[in-house]
């Protein structure tokens, strides 16, 4: 199944439902079922802007099953949306009007048990 390793808080806040996008610098024509890998990189400045979240932040294991839907360039538009639906969460992305990347839309977002497991880089494969 496909898999994509992502950095703590970040990992956790989509496990618990409450990010509902990620972003990368590269785009994908990727759409359908994929595990979302806590990585073992952790973004301390935005772990102490989400603590009060009371979320676990395992790392270094397989947190949740999604779907991604759609592959978003961000632009102003997408700025606004995200802005509408959660400020705290996409603050980085609206406020730095000049990073230039894409959005990745996910669905269906179900925790799962922590699964150990190696991350790499951009989207991969991991034999359930």
């Amino acid at each position: 199944m496909k898999a994509i390793t992502i950095k703590q808080p970040f990992a956790s806040l989509i496990a618990a439902g409450v990010k509902e996008y990620e972003f990368r610098t590269w785009k994908t024509k990727y759409r359908g079922e994929i595990l979302i890998h806590a990585g073992k990189g952790v973004d301390k400045k935005a772990m102490k802007k989400f603590e009060h979240l009371n979320l676990e932040y395992p790392s270094g294991c397989i947190i949740a099953k999604v779907t991604l839907a759609d592959c978003i360039k961000v632009d102003d538009e997408l700025r606004k949306k995200l802005s509408e639906r959660n400020a705290e969460i996409y603050s980085s992305i609206i406020k730095h009007t000049e990073w230039e990347g894409y959005g990745f839309k996910l669905e269906n977002i179900v925790k799962t048990e922590p699964i150990p497991a190696k991350g790499k880089l951009s989207i991969w494969e991991f034999e359930l």
